[in-house]
């Protein structure tokens, strides 16, 4: 049987939102293997042609935080997030290298165009017993560093629910902690909430068989709730597979929209003022 390549093709656009919307989290520098690159000007076009007039550029390595910074600098729609991913500082602190990596996310951070510490957390998938150590003291050094900078706090969270909460109820959280990609259940995210956080969800919320994800968003207020791509991962359904990208967010939005009981245009608008109130003005 030939191989279904369809997939590795870039999806079309969908409809465009009717009020404009901020991407929360996505990753202009990273290029998928099986797709050919897209320079971050086209990116930003497409996105801004759909309504996606914003996003939030995440470094988490060294390299990309440099990029990020970089690329805000350069684009009035792009702000940036720097931190050293969960699954980053384990392999840093094998090579001896964690403690200048810190520095130089540091100094990136003192950066106008920087506005998040993110993303930071704990990652239980990719990490195993061996490197979770590393993993706590980096997301406790995350902590510290988004609160001395007044920065909110974007969280990777992966099979690490109770300890990211133990963590940051043992350090105290920063004033505004964001739950990147959430992916926990109703009950993880009331507790979340009860802690005053925000809410960011991407394109799991829009798979068929996600009902507890779309349960978690149900039980969110909107002035908590952010939408993000990830791109270029967690592609929004029917295009689950094919490379993302933050062009195709309103696919997110309008299902959001829906599970939340509100216009697409509502839904848009608290999002973008939500994001104005956390990452200051673009």
């Amino acid at each position: 049987m030939p191989r279904d390549t369809s997939r590795r093709s870039r999806p079309e656009a969908p409809e465009p939102l009717p009020m404009p919307l901020v991407d929360n989290h996505t990753h202009l520098d990273i290029v998928r293997d099986d797709v050919p690159a897209v320079e971050v000007d086209d990116a930003l076009i497409a996105a801004a042609a759909v309504g996606v007039n914003r996003v939030v550029q995440i470094g988490c390595e060294v390299a990309s935080a440099r990029a990020s910074v970089a690329m805000a600098r350069v684009h009035p729609g792009v702000v940036a997030g720097v931190a050293l991913h969960p699954n980053e500082a384990p392999r840093l602190a094998a090579a001896g290298g964690l403690g200048a990596a810190y520095a130089e996310i540091e100094a990136l951070s003192a950066d106008p165009r920087v506005r998040v510490v993110g993303e930071t957390g704990l990652d239980y998938f990719r990490t195993g017993e061996e490197g979770r150590a590393v993993q706590h003291e980096s997301f406790r050094w995350h902590i510290d560093l988004a609160k001395r900078r007044g920065l909110p706090l974007q969280i990777h969270d992966r099979d690490s629910h109770a300890d990211i909460l133990a963590v940051l109820d043992e350090v105290g959280a920063p004033d505004h902690v964001v739950m990147h990609c959430f992916s926990g259940d109703m009950a993880f995210a009331r507790e979340c909430l009860d802690r005053g956080f925000f809410l960011s969800f991407a394109g799991p919320v829009t798979f068929k068989n996600n009902h507890a994800l779309r349960d978690a968003l149900a039980v969110t207020p909107i002035e908590r709730v952010l939408l993000e791509t990830d791109a270029p991962y967690l592609t929004p359904h029917p295009w689950r597979g094919a490379v993302n990208s933050s062009y195709l967010l309103p696919l997110t939005a309008r299902v959001a929209a829906g599970v939340l009981g509100v216009a697409t245009a509502t839904l848009c608008a608290a999002v973008s003022e939500t994001a104005d109130a956390l990452y200051g003005p673009w």
